[in-house]
């Protein structure tokens, strides 16, 4: 979509100008009208299923506009949650706190055969003689 935008080769500037802002008007008519065909949708359903279910009253558009800014606040605030998951990955994979690598875990299921259990079971007298 952005290729569409550059400026075609031989077109008069005032033309390009024109065409960015006819797509720029026609991008915020299109939210408004989705926003508002989004309010009324939430006011069908209102309307159709809380006075069945609940016998609570009807809404009106801008009580439905109200309901769903203030759904947004509490359960999902104005932040984009994908910006920050990746900046905390990125942090946790930038740090020096990495895990060690394991190598000997064929070892380990011939370790707690032999010795697993009851070292883990003289460990948990140990802990409870501590705690007494």
């Amino acid at each position: 979509m952005v290729a569409h935008l550059i400026r075609r080769q031989g077109e008069p500037r005032i033309l390009h100008v024109l065409r960015i802002t006819g797509l720029v008007i026609l991008g915020a008519a299109g939210a408004v009208f989705f926003a508002f065909l989004f309010g009324y949708f939430v006011m069908f359903l209102w309307n159709w299923l809380m006075p069945a279910i609940f016998g609570i009253t009807t809404i009106t558009f801008w009580q439905a506009v109200a309901i769903i800014i203030l759904a947004r606040l509490i359960f999902g605030g104005f932040k984009h949650g994908h910006d920050f998951h990746n900046h905390k990955y990125s942090q946790w994979k930038k740090s020096k706190c990495k895990p060690h690598p394991f190598t000997k875990w064929q070892y380990y299921d011939t370790f707690w055969k032999e010795e697993g259990e009851q070292a883990f079971i003289e460990y948990v007298k140990n802990r409870e003689a501590k705690q007494e």
